[in-house]
């Protein structure tokens, strides 16, 4: 596991800021960890539908095309900061924003995927769903460190992504969780991933419900869970993280308790 703080707060954000403002958020956290404005902090909260594209993604010729092809399904199209192909998601996924000051952040990127990897599949076999890790031939967004399950029928679906922005000083770790209501994400990819030209299987499409009897609050509750083996954890009230996050803000969530 990649090196553990003395305290995690966990953050849960019970209403969306917006598509971009969210994206934006991360970053707000990820500047403030590296200042020394905030600890290490977990923010969980369910999205909007969005389609995050990577800077790779917006540099193809096709890129408009699959932008407007996200609009026109009811999904605002983002290029984030941090590495990757395209992922959607909405209010049927978790998305996961971790923050830590660290030193020495860069050299420890291949171990976080690694080991949060690992504790996402835990969390998803604790709630009920079938997962493991490793890579599936002809995902959406491919990575050596994905999450997957498998249907009843043997199908493997990916059903977590995860992605890293290292700055001097800080890392933010972002992992997307499918839990509910694939079809919409399979469609949205199909179309975006065909203007850009690129090639994937959409049957890799999946989420947790998929392999198993899961929902969005059994998730959320085992995530929690298989955090508190990585950090003891605290819960922190998301009004004191947006305080904390502002330049000269608190050094860490004010107002939180030991969960």
């Amino acid at each position: 596991m990649t090196s553990r703080p003395e305290l995690l707060t966990v953050v849960r954000q019970e209403h969306p800021l917006g598509a971009a403002a969210d994206l934006d958020f991360a970053l707000s956290m990820l500047s403030a960890a590296r200042t020394g404005g905030l600890g290490p902090t977990l923010r969980v909260y369910r999205p909007l539908p969005t389609v995050a594209l990577g800077q790779r993604d917006a540099r193809l010729p096709g890129f408009e095309s699959a932008a407007s092809a996200c609009r026109d399904q009811g999904f605002e199209p983002l290029v984030r900061k941090a590495g990757g192909r395209a992922a959607a998601y909405h209010q049927g996924c978790l998305i996961l924003d971790h923050v830590e000051p660290e030193t020495e952040a860069v050299g420890g990127s291949r171990r976080r995927f690694s080991a949060f990897g690992e504790l996402y599949a835990c969390a998803l076999r604790d709630a009920g769903a079938d997962a493991a890790v490793g890579e599936i031939p002809g995902e959406y967004c491919p990575g050596e460190f994905t999450v997957h399950g498998a249907t009843a029928a043997g199908r493997k679906i990916k059903l977590v992504g995860t992605a890293q922005r290292v700055v001097s000083g800080a890392w933010l770790f972002s992992s997307v969780l499918v839990v509910q209501d694939a079809a919409p994400l399979r469609r949205v990819l199909t179309s975006c991933y065909s203007a850009l030209g690129l090639e994937w299987n959409p049957a890799t499409a999946g989420a947790a419900e998929d392999t198993g009897n899961v929902d969005l609050d059994t998730v959320e509750e085992a995530l929690i869970k298989a955090y508190s083996t990585y950090a003891p954890l605290a819960h922190g009230e998301f009004g004191a993280l947006a305080d904390a996050v502002r330049p000269g803000g608190a050094a860490v969530p004010h107002g939180a308790s030991v969960l």
